[in-house]
């Protein structure tokens, strides 16, 4: 019996003796723990081309219905338990809630854009065990098309322990690689070219980075726009980040990566020394996000702007007695990062939704949700302002339930109505 499989067990004979106090194992997890080969997956995805010309604009009322996005990243089994409060050293203490469900980053964004409506293609390794099955049939269920994964004979799938300290409303992760690592030989070119027809944008989470960067070179040479997760500098980072599009990143990355004073100064430093890329996100939990996007017209001054002064400005103009996400930005200009440069572009402040304390359960995957949701909003062709505020919605919507994925908005959400209209 697996490591993983033994823990799994362990879990589960817990559950049944010692229930939680409150807000039992669901349903749905409880399927997925027990009986990893019994979902039913969905009919085959329809995977109708869009053509080669992607970047043809489109309405605002025109929302996609059929844009494909393709993903290469991590997939796991998280197995989430809830505490009164994190233990210390030593300490014997026990769950108020256990839930068992798929995880992983790139797993966990592509879950959101399936939700959305879009059709996602995941490139990604399970082993050939009971977990690996329940990963593949848990996203195949949410609409994830999970043909192009490669399943190893023998070895072991990713798995993450998850710690959701009720009492400071954090979590904190214990990630154990699946084994053996994939390799991109393990990726052919028949299957490579036949998960890029049709994509709208493709996405890495920085996992997996040798096979990420084959995908990444033959998406740039067939046009298809690339989005990364920077979540941390990782191996093979630098690599991809010389052919993205698109950055979001977390709020440690900018300075750790560029060596910056300050995040406004990283954020122009990033738009410096990476010309391709269009926009870069810093996200910041509870406080929202910052976005630069680089803009090929001057505005109608050529005075250069301090960028550490203007965000505060823009800072200072926020209404903190709003509830509901919002966004402001400063007009396109030069703005100067002393002792780095100077970039032609225009400043986002997006705000995070105020989320009750008592509505709030767990952040686990928050920022993966934020990017599914960017990556549906570049698929709609939504305004920057629009697809901050409609990313914070979906992060918020999610941060209601435990997991990463099971708050997860559907398309059909109200509160989603207003931006999908």
């Amino acid at each position: 019996m697996s490591n993983l499989s033994t823990i799994r067990n362990a879990a589960l004979l817990n559950y049944s003796l010692n229930p939680p106090v409150s807000s039992s194992l669901s349903c749905s997890s409880f399927t997925f723990a027990l009986n990893f080969h019994n979902a039913s997956p969905l009919p085959p995805l329809s995977t109708r081309p869009l053509g080669k010309n992607f970047r043809i604009k489109m309405s605002s009322d025109s929302l996609p219905q059929t844009s494909i996005v393709l993903g290469c990243g991590s997939v796991s089994v998280d197995f989430l338990a809830t505490v009164a409060a994190y233990p210390k050293p030593d300490d014997k203490i026990r769950s108020t809630s256990l839930k068992v469900q798929g995880g992983g980053n790139a797993g966990n964004a592509l879950t959101c854009v399936a939700r959305l409506g879009l059709k996602p293609r995941l490139i990604s390794k399970v082993a050939d065990d009971a977990q690996g099955w329940g990963i593949l049939d848990e996203l195949k269920v949410d609409g994830v098309d999970t043909s192009f994964m490669v399943v190893s004979e023998g070895g072991t799938s990713p798995f993450t322990y998850i710690i959701v300290d009720s009492q400071t409303k954090t979590r904190t992760c214990i990630h154990t690689p699946g084994h053996p690592p994939m390799a991109p030989e393990e990726l052919s070119e028949s299957s490579l070219l036949a998960a890029l027809d049709g994509a709208r944008i493709v996405y890495f989470d920085v996992r997996l980075h040798e096979t990420a960067l084959v995908v990444a070179h033959e998406a740039v040479r067939k046009g298809i726009p690339i989005l990364i997760d920077a979540e941390r500098l990782r191996e093979g980072l630098d690599d991809l980040l010389k052919l993205t599009d698109y950055l979001v990143c977390s709020e440690n990355f900018p300075q750790a990566w560029t060596e910056a004073s300050t995040v406004p100064r990283a954020l122009v430093s990033i738009l410096l020394r990476l010309p391709n890329v269009r926009f870069v996100i810093v996200t910041l939990g509870k406080d929202g996000c910052i976005m630069l996007e680089r803009s090929d017209n001057e505005g109608q001054s050529s005075e250069e702007v301090d960028v550490d002064s203007l965000l505060e400005s823009l800072e200072i103009r926020k209404n903190d007695s709003i509830s509901n996400p919002s966004c402001i930005s400063s007009s396109v200009t030069k703005l100067k990062a002393e002792g780095i440069g100077t970039v032609c572009g225009r400043i986002y402040v997006g705000t995070a939704e105020k989320i009750p304390s008592s509505e709030l359960v767990d952040t686990t995957g928050a920022g993966d949700a934020f990017i599914g949701a960017v990556l549906f909003a570049i698929c709609a062709n939504f305004s920057p302002e629009k697809m901050l505020t409609f990313a914070a919605t979906v992060a918020a919507a999610k941060c209601r339930d435990l997991g990463a994925r099971s708050g997860l908005p559907y398309r059909a959400d109200p509160r989603l109505a207003s931006f999908l209209q």
